[in-house]
């Protein structure tokens, strides 16, 4: 139980229903639809939607989208990819003459063709239950009428003004006034707006053909962009097979490549393969230092392994399904050592924002779901009719020849978003995500074990202070204990005090046994996690 001396929140708990999201506006869209008798797809895609809207710096229908749903509490899990890809014209050779060595953040070669759009009307037609014009209709509303800016956004779109002064529609729209917006002011998006109700009318035709699109490749191709509009009307989401490892007495799931998912498993095999007292049981402390410790070095194997395994190629398949194995984690753990930190290289800072929710609907259908513009407003490019603020996921493509993630003609990325899911006994018992680009893996891992291996209800788990070894050192936020830090430079790790609060998470509990749904939703964050 929580100190209730001390500022916090409690769990949220439900029986019927729950939803979890990064902001309270998409947290009561959800909920609305649940309560007019949609169902846990229905509410996913009405939130995704707004978030889209009210928190423009991290998602929208410019971007991508990921999701891995469990229909009626079922054994059964369904994995979408609505990752976009690169233009027909896109190959290595082709960003080369363009004086490139590396596929760059910003700009029209930062540019792949948004797959959120399609993802929701995919999920919309084939397991939802209400019409996209209903599901859509908060987010039109926030965007024409405008909704007021909350706090953590206000922050977000301060850190990253010098981004919006880089093309003029992004700057004359996101920038009201020369300045980003303060907090508790109304913003609005009319072009947004034309742009929702085109897509609540006529469905992905209304995004990828039509005046949407031309507005979208015109202006990409005035700026020396490679796109056609037969690149946006040609992409389509698709269903693929959910990759799956078992982890103490759980079955997870994630994505399959191109998304990382596959370094989020390995790592907990990794942990599990370790099997230190102090890790779990009556000796371990959740923000124990010898913990710390061994996901650092569990993450630098994991992330090794991702960095050369994962892409959009056939070799990524045979690759992820190799390593996933328990005898590849006991040989990996085997080289571990207890009391000092190798000098594997760990992944070098790459900024990136990202929002994940989750919901669980009386039928106890489960939805993991994810959607991202990467970098802070993507690649800073807004269409100018049509208001759309384009994703920079080209920037995960690598330029080397041969590799499984070498860019290439209608090539998904390399993709950092990942929703989690656990099943246990063939039933649902956590839908669970983390944001922060490379962080995800890492804080996934750290979320899964402290609900199930410290016992942490959700929001405890969620709260619970956090760590990531990256680039110049190891991040430690503020709750990190001191002594923590001196032990785990004792052990050859590089301890850096963080000023930004590491990922963002949502969680829900099924409880099997009450039959209740808990959820937590991060502080870090504006959002909320609500059930009736």
């Amino acid at each position: 139980m929580r100190d209730f001396h001390r500022p916090g929140r409690s769990a949220a708990i439900g029986r019927d229903a729950m939803i979890a999201t990064a902001h309270p506006l998409a947290t009561a869209a959800g909920l609305d639809m649940l309560r007019r008798g949609g169902n846990a797809v229905d509410a996913a895609i009405a939130a995704a939607a707004v978030l889209g809207v009210v928190e423009p710096e991290q998602s929208g229908i410019g971007g991508d989208s990921y999701a891995l749903i469990c229909p009626r509490g079922g054994s059964e899990v369904i994995a979408l990819d609505g990752a976009g890809w690169a233009p027909a014209a896109a190959t290595a050779e082709a960003y080369r003459r363009l004086g490139l060595a590396t596929v760059p953040f910003e700009g029209p070669h930062s540019v792949t063709v948004p797959g959120a759009v399609d993802a929701w009307c995919m999920l919309a037609r084939d397991l939802g239950t209400l019409p996209m014009g209903e599901l859509l209709a908060p987010a039109i509303g926030y965007a024409e009428d405008g909704h007021p800016i909350h706090e953590r956004v206000a922050y977000d779109w301060k850190t990253c003004a010098a981004r919006l002064q880089l093309d003029p529609h992004t700057r004359r729209i996101h920038l009201p006034g020369g300045r980003p917006p303060e907090t508790g002011e109304i913003f609005r998006q009319p072009e947004l707006a034309r742009t929702l109700k085109r897509i609540a009318a006529e469905g992905r035709d209304g995004f990828y053909q039509g005046a949407v699109a031309r507005d979208m490749v015109g202006y990409l191709n005035k700026l020396g962009g490679l796109h056609s509009l037969d690149d946006f009307a040609a992409y389509r989401a698709c269903y693929v097979s959910p990759i799956r490892s078992a982890y103490r007495g759980l079955d997870l799931y994630q994505c399959p490549p191109s998304g990382q998912g596959f370094a989020a498993l390995l790592l907990l095999n990794i942990i599990a393969a370790l099997d230190w007292p102090e890790l779990r049981g009556a000796d371990a402390a959740p923000l124990s230092a010898i913990r710390l410790h061994a996901l650092a070095e569990a993450a630098k194997l994991a992330y090794r392994a991702r960095d050369q395994a994962v892409g959009d190629d056939p070799r990524s398949h045979e690759l992820v399904a190799r390593q996933l194995t328990s005898d590849h984690a006991f040989s990996l753990a085997r080289g571990i050592d207890r009391r000092r930190a190798s000098d594997l290289p760990v992944p070098g800072p790459v900024p990136s924002n990202t929002t994940y929710l989750c919901v669980v609907d009386r039928a106890r259908t489960v939805v993991s779901f994810i959607n991202s513009v990467y970098q802070s407003y993507g690649s800073a490019i807004t269409a100018p009719e049509s208001g759309v603020v384009l994703q920079d996921r080209a920037a995960g493509f690598r330029l080397i020849d041969g590799h499984p993630n070498c860019i290439g003609p209608r090539k998904r990325p390399f993709h950092t978003i990942i929703p989690g899911l656990a099943m246990k006994n063939g039933k649902p018992v956590l839908a669970y995500g983390m944001v922060g680009g490379h962080f995800q893996p890492f804080g996934q891992a750290w979320l899964l074990a402290n609900w199930h291996d410290f016992g942490l209800d959700p929001q405890a788990a969620v709260d619970l202070p956090r760590a990531f070894s990256f680039g110049e050192g190891y991040r430690l936020e503020r709750g990190i204990p001191e002594t923590v830090a001196q032990e785990l430079a004792a052990m050859g790790h590089t301890p850096v005090r963080w000023e930004l609060p590491l990922g963002g998470a949502q969680m829900i509990e099924l409880d099997q046994q009450a039959n209740t749904l808990i959820g937590g939703s991060d502080a870090r964050a504006d959002g909320v996690a609500i059930g009736f």
